[in-house]
Parts: C-alpha cells; structure tokens; sequence
C-alpha cells in the first residue's frame, strides 16, 4: 500500500478583514487552493507578493485558522493537533524569528533540549558552517547567517516535514550550494520538504512538484519538467543568448516574430519560436559582419516564463 502524503490541502479558503475598503466585508486571500506533498520530494509553491501562499503555509502549519476547506497534516488536522504533531514537523520563517540577543549554538541547544530525539546539535553546526561566527549574537549576524542558524534550528527537532520559506534568501554562493546540497540529502531521508521561494530558479533546480498560486488560487501544477514540456509546446518558446560587440543592429534576416534585445553592453537574447532556420540566418549575419560571438547559450523556456505566462508581468 503506497504511504499517504505528508500534506494535504483541499479547497483551502482563507478571509480576513473586515476591511474599510470593500464597506466592511471580508477579504478572501485564499480562494479554492489545492496541493499534496509527499515524504522524499520537494515541493515548491510559488507566487508573487499576496498571491496567498504564505497565507496557505501558515494554515497548513497551524499558525492561521482557516474559513473554508481541508487540511491533512501527517494525518491530522493542524488546526486542531496538539503539541505531539507540531514536534514532528519543522518550520523556517524567512525572518527567522530567532531571539536577537542569543548566540547560536546555545539556542540550537535549548531548541534541541525541547524534544525527545533530536539531531545532534554539533552536527548541524558542522555541516552549515555556524562554528564560524559561533560567538556573535543572532542581532549581529549577517542575514545569510542568520538564516543558516534558522534552518538548523528547524532541523534540529529531527522533523518528517519541514518547511521553508525563502531559504537561500541572503545566501552568498558558498552558503546556497551548502544549503541545496543539504536540502537534496534531507530528500533523500525521506523528509517531505515544502518550501516558498521568489528565485525561481532555485525551485526549479530543487523541487520535484511545483504549484503557482495566483489571487489566491492554484494557477498551474506539476513536475518542472511537465511545466516546461507544456509550456514548449503550446508557445514553441526559446532563448538563445549570446556576447559579442557592443550595439549591434537587428538583423534584416530575422524573422518579425523573433525579438533580439541587447540586455546589457555586448549581451543579447534572442527570443520566439526560434527553428533550425533562424540559426542559420543569425550565423549568415555574424559571419557578414564578422562577428565570432564569445559566447552561446540555448535554451527552452525556463520556469521563470512558465510563472510570468500564467500570473502576468504587473508589479502587485
């Protein structure tokens, strides 16, 4: 028999107010959301800002009371569950919520004190690099510091669920390869891992399942890879990018329905329905001009456009 999914959520509705513009009525943020995320995958919601979906993961973790739908949280109703459930699952707020005048490893250890089987706390210092700035309080942490100190913090209780919000926000290079290689090796273990995110392609180097939430409501679903298929199918959609002189002119030879743009001093992005053919006239044009471009990348369409084709371009 298949296991049961870490996290359900069924027709999630979530109003708020009343609020004086809409005459005293209740606004509805989260109008109809659906999801399942499993044990051993990363499951990634994605929206702009008040699109709903912290408002959904705080209702899935219990911190929100909500007007309508289902929620299943490792087989139980959050809203309702007691402190047994909530010590089986792990949180990561993306402002961290860490008292300012603590050191970290002497919180990860009263946060470990508070459960029956923790993760070693010295293994989590390790493995996220935290022994480095160990002596400084949480106020005088940089914020990918601090957010280090956040996730292990979240880890330390040895949870089945956990969920992150933004976390590779503030990261330097290092940090986010450290963090993503941590988060794929969690997977492993079997934890069911969701996790809110703005750098779209973080989620799409790390999630298995994908929704976009849009006003309040599930827009789009499914694997990247089914995403991207779909969206390659139905727009025929690529990218091809590359560096040369800086300010180029169009070439006559491209077809009308293929934008070339010059992104910065030197790099350009040609975009559209790009076909074997459109190489061959951008090769022709470089070659009269005697343009040997320095670099060349093509690509099909990222999850980037999947999410500003389904949700817009306007700023909310």
């Amino acid at each position: 028999m298949p296991e049961s999914p870490a996290l359900i959520i069924d027709g999630l509705i979530k109003d708020v107010g009343p609020v004086a513009a809409l005459d005293g009525r209740m606004k509805r943020v989260v109008a109809g959301v659906s999801l399942t995320a499993r044990r051993g995958h990363v499951t990634a919601l994605l929206g702009a800002n008040g699109a709903g979906k912290t408002t959904t993961i705080e209702c899935a973790q219990g911190l929100q009371h909500r007007t309508g739908g289902n929620i299943t949280l490792l087989g139980e109703d959050p809203q309702t569950a007691g402190a047994a459930l909530r010590a089986r699952v792990g949180v990561m707020l993306q402002d961290g919520g860490l008292p300012p005048s603590a050191r970290p490893v002497p919180l990860l250890r009263h946060v470990a004190s508070m459960y029956e089987n923790p993760r070693s706390v010295d293994a989590l210092v390790e493995r996220l690099g935290i022994s480095a700035f160990a002596d400084t309080t949480i106020r005088r942490l940089s914020g990918g510091q601090k957010q280090r100190v956040a996730l292990a913090a979240a880890l330390v209780g040895n949870p089945e669920v956990l969920f992150l919000d933004e976390p590779s926000a503030g990261l330097d290079p290092q940090s986010r390869l450290m963090v993503f290689e941590l988060i794929r090796e969690l997977r492993s273990q079997g934890l069911a891992i969701i996790l809110t995110t703005h750098l779209l392609d973080d989620a799409q180097k790390l999630a298995d399942y994908v929704y976009i939430i849009d006003a309040g409501e599930t827009v789009a679903s499914g694997t990247v890879a089914e995403l991207l298929s779909e969206a390659s199918t139905t727009q025929a959609h690529r990218s091809l990018v590359f560096e040369g002189p800086a300010g180029l002119l169009p070439s006559p030879a491209l077809r009308s329905e293929l934008l070339l743009v010059e992104t910065r001093p030197g790099s350009y992005t040609v975009t559209g329905p790009l076909e074997p053919a459109d190489l061959l006239a951008l090769s022709t044009w470089w070659a009269a001009e005697g343009i040997m471009p320095t670099s060349l990348h093509l690509a099909s369409r990222s999850l980037e456009d999947v999410f500003l084709a389904v949700s817009g371009t306007e700023l909310r």
